[in-house]
Order: structure tokens, then sequence, then C-alpha cells
């Protein structure tokens, strides 16, 4: 990335500088982090980079999280993980406006840079949004909105570069996602349940910035190889309104609601000579259309947070055969599922190598419940 950057600012040096202007000495540049708002793609935040120069007319903010609906096959290029995000320029006073009203707290960090450096980044920016450069291949923790204004502001830099604090504790992607859905439990879920083994990585200080508050914590710490430090502390611009709406019921607790029904339906079924087979119909059912979303976010996707997910040990493909084959499965075939679902439980306790959901545990023994009925009928049969 930065070796990308470099080329476009010597190419861009030796033409002329798009913006045509070059900034005054009384430029200022900073980082501007947005914070979370009420839509999923809004709980990490965001950042932006300001340019402001009052001498040439100049107040811009240069935002690399745009994207367009109108881009042809929009959502199936999302699902696929190949989706093209853009960098836009807006001027500040309507980029306050939009967040003043979503509601949303906006802080900006002025970075110290000298006159030449402001320039880099200026120019940078400017060539960044020429329309043969201005679009990227998105990715939500490698190459973001967020990490994009962390690599402009190394490449202007030039010779001087950048010492960030390594984190003091151990902190994965996974971990902040929990952090960032704290007050959303049925989301955290959603995304712990597509998210593999690749999110639990722990990361050090470069990898966290995928984040924008933790861009703006670990750019608040830095320093510049000469000691000075790389930026101001962060100022409120804009103070933040949001209110967690969260669903009271928690999917822990709707799993546990779960379990105990079918356990009653289950004990009272066999008393009485029920079948229930409408019951493991949906629960199958439901458990093999999960597994072909992991497995297609696994091999049919760009997506490698989405890979070696050991959620499939208890959303698995086997359910298809169960399905299929009702009381006449083969005992073999039940004793490999059920053993996959007690891994699962066990893996979710332990949070190793993957973090699995706590709802999982009471979802896993619910789909052993099942089973062991199934066993059970089977053994009266015979």
């Amino acid at each position: 990335m930065r070796r990308f950057l470099t080329i476009a600012l010597l190419l861009s040096v030796v033409t002329t500088a798009p913006a045509g202007t070059p900034l005054g000495d009384g430029a200022v540049v900073s980082l501007l982090t947005c914070g979370e708002g009420g839509e999923v793609e809004t709980f990490f935040g965001h950042s932006a980079i300001r340019v402001r120069d009052t001498a040439n007319g100049i107040d811009y903010v240069y935002n690399y999280g745009t994207y367009d609906f109108n881009q042809p096959h929009f959502y199936w290029s999302f699902a696929r993980g190949n989706l093209n995000y853009c960098l836009s320029r807006d001027s500040y006073r309507h980029f306050m406006q939009c967040y003043r009203a979503e509601r949303r707290a906006v802080y900006e960090q002025r970075l110290m840079l000298d006159g030449r450096e402001r320039e880099n980044l200026f120019i940078l920016l400017e060539t960044n949004y020429e329309p043969e450069y201005r679009y990227y291949r998105y990715d939500f923790f490698r190459d973001n909105c967020a990490t994009r204004p962390r690599d402009v502001i190394d490449a202007a830099l030039g010779r001087r570069s950048i010492r960030y604090n390594e984190p003091v504790q151990r902190i994965t992607y996974r971990d902040v996602v929990y952090g960032a859905t704290a007050g959303h439990l049925w989301w955290r879920f959603a995304l712990d349940l597509v998210l593999g083994m690749p999110t639990d990585h722990v990361c050090n200080a470069r990898e966290l910035m995928f984040a924008p508050f933790h861009l703006m914590q670990l750019a608040g710490s830095a320093t510049l190889d000469d000691g000075q430090p790389l930026s101001s502390p962060a100022t409120e611009l804009l103070p933040g309104e949001q209110t967690a709406t969260s669903c009271p019921v928690s999917p822990l607790a709707a799993g546990w609601g779960l379990f105990v029904v079918i356990v009653v339906l289950s004990m009272t079924g066999s008393r009485r000579g029920w079948s229930l087979r409408w019951i493991d119909c949906i629960l199958y059912g439901t458990g093999f259309l999960v597994s072909l979303l992991l497995i297609f976010l696994w091999f049919g996707t760009s997506h490698h947070y989405t890979n070696w997910n050991l959620n499939l040990l208890w959303a698995s493909p086997l359910w298809l055969y169960f399905l299929i084959r009702g009381r006449q499965s083969a005992r073999w075939m039940t004793v490999v599922q059920m053993t996959m679902l007690a891994a699962a439980m066990v893996l979710t306790l332990i949070g190793v190598p993957q973090q699995i959901n706590s709802a999982v545990v009471p979802l896993s023994l619910t789909l052993f419940v099942r089973l062991t009925a199934s066993l059970h009928e089977n053994h009266k049969q015979q």
C-alpha cells in the first residue's frame, strides 16, 4: 500500500497537483473519528481526513468509506467480498451536517506535520480522488475507511516514520467486534456465526487500526522518529447522542428457552407416542441452511475471515442426511453428529482456537436432545 501511495505522490509532483493551488503556511490537516450510528454498518465508527486552508478557501473532508448502491450486482458483490469502495471529497460543513443529523459524535486530532508533509498529504488525497484511482477493493479488517487514512498519512511523511505503541493486552479482531456490538447482542451472534478462526488472530498495533477508535487512540499516542507526537489530543467537535436499543431477549436466553421447550416436548411426546417429526424438520433444516451459508462464505467468497469456521461442527451439512432419513438414520452417523455437537460446546466454553458464541451451547444441546430421542426411538423399534 505504501509503495503505491509513494508512486502516486511522485507522479503527481512531476505533473501538476490536482488541486492546482499549494497549501498555505497556515494550513491544518487532521484526522476525524466519528462515533457509532444506529445501523450495523456504522457500529464501528468511521475515519476521515480533513484539510483546512483558510487562505485558499479550502476545507475538505476526504472519506474512504463511500460506496455506490448503483454498482452492478451490489448485494452479490458485497456478499462475495468483491465490492468496490471509493474515496469521496466533501465540504467540512456538509460532512458535519450529515453527522449532526445522525446524532453521531465527531472527534478531531490535528496532525503535527511540517509544511512539506502537509502538501504531500494533500497531493496524495487529491491524486487518489481522481476517477482512475479513487476505487479500491474493500476488506473489513485489512483495507477500509480507517486503514486507508493510516496508510496515506504514513506515505506523506516521506523520510520520517511513525512509531505506534503496541497494545499491552491481548486483543483479537473478534474482541474489537465484541466491543462494537456490546449493545447489539443479536448482531454479535450473527457476526460470531459467520466469522471463522482468522477473526481470533491477536492483533498488533497496525492491525488494530482497522477500527476507527483504535486508530484514534493509537495515533494519539504515536510519535515520529524524531520524538515529536504524531497528533494533538483528540477534541470533540460534535457530541454523540446514540442510545443502544437492544432486544430484551438475548440469543443466549432465547437458546435456553428453546432448549427447555424441546426437552418438555420430547419427554411428553415419548410418553404419549407423539410424532415430533415436524420439530426435527425445522431444527435439522435450519441447521443445514446455516451450514450452506457458512460453506459459501468459506469457499465461495473473498472474505478471508470467514474461513475455517468451526460453527460447522454444530451447523453441519450432515443435517441434510438426518432431514431425509429421519428415524431410519444410521446409528454411527448419529453418533458422529452428536460428537460434533459435543465438540462445539467444548470449544464454546474454552474459546480456543475459535471463540464461538455462548448461545451455541443451548442450541447444540437442543439438537443433541433430538438426536438422542431418535436413537431411543430406533432402539424401541428393534
